[in-house]
């Protein structure tokens, strides 16, 4: 049975994950009344920048999960600082909500074509903006983070399965590479069923059972070719 399989109803009420919000305006009294909007939101954190530049600068150590950034600027307007994030590999792929007080649909239509992913007018609703903002955003379910994270470790465990594998040629039967290669195969054989990944988890019981039966640890010709074949599918799901 996958995560997928669990029972309950087909959407389901995850905890509110946590929201990093960069906003970006020149004007002291909308980046004060905006961080009090966005603090109804206790799961969500917000920095402001006074300008375009300030918020690239901020963006060298800091990375949002969404960027509010008000169109007219002085130096470097909206679109402007849109087009320096879309440049740069890091911040290309930050979602960029524009907040513009001209609300005509030639000019929405234009920032939309820009790459934003919303355009909020001005004057706008303080109380539903943390709302707002969240359903820009792309949600995550955070089981499949957890599964993502699975399947980064088992990179891993895929390099240290080959080092115990050459280890295993140069050890005395029973020896400590050989433990460690089945703690290995344990846990993934738990989890890779758990998250899904059957053939990964097949594998993984498959080494644990030819260590088990073997209890000389005689026969590592078995055992490193059930080793391979993890290795093998473990870089197949990887891909």
């Amino acid at each position: 049975m996958t995560i997928g399989d669990l029972g309950g109803p087909s959407e389901r009420a995850y905890p509110m994950a946590a929201l990093r919000v960069l906003h970006v305006d020149d004007e002291s009294d909308i980046r004060e009344i905006v961080r009090f909007s966005l603090s109804l939101d206790p799961e969500m954190e917000t920095r402001s920048a006074a300008s375009g530049r300030d918020a690239l600068e901020m963006l060298r150590t800091w990375t949002p999960d969404v960027i509010l950034l008000d169109v007219m600027m002085p130096t470097m307007d909206g679109p402007s600082t849109l087009g320096h994030l879309r440049e740069n590999t890091d911040t290309a792929a930050i979602p960029v909500v524009f907040m513009t007080a001209r609300v005509q649909t030639r000019e929405v239509d234009r920032l939309l074509a820009m790459g934003a992913v919303d355009v909020i007018p001005k004057p706008f609703d303080p109380m539903v903006l943390a709302a707002t903002m969240r359903g820009c955003v792309p949600k995550v379910d955070p089981l499949q983070a957890m599964r993502n994270a699975f399947l980064t470790r088992t990179g891993e465990d895929k390099a240290e399965l080959s080092r115990l594998e050459a280890q295993l040629a140069t050890e005395a039967p029973s020896g400590p590479a050989l433990a460690e290669v089945r703690a290995i195969a344990h846990r993934l054989a738990g989890a890779g069923g758990i998250f899904g990944f059957d053939e990964l988890s097949d594998a993984a019981a498959g080494l644990e059972e030819t260590i088990l039966a073997d209890e000389a640890g005689a026969r590592l010709v078995e055992t490193g070719a059930a080793i391979g074949r993890l290795i093998a599918i473990i870089e197949s799901k990887r891909r």
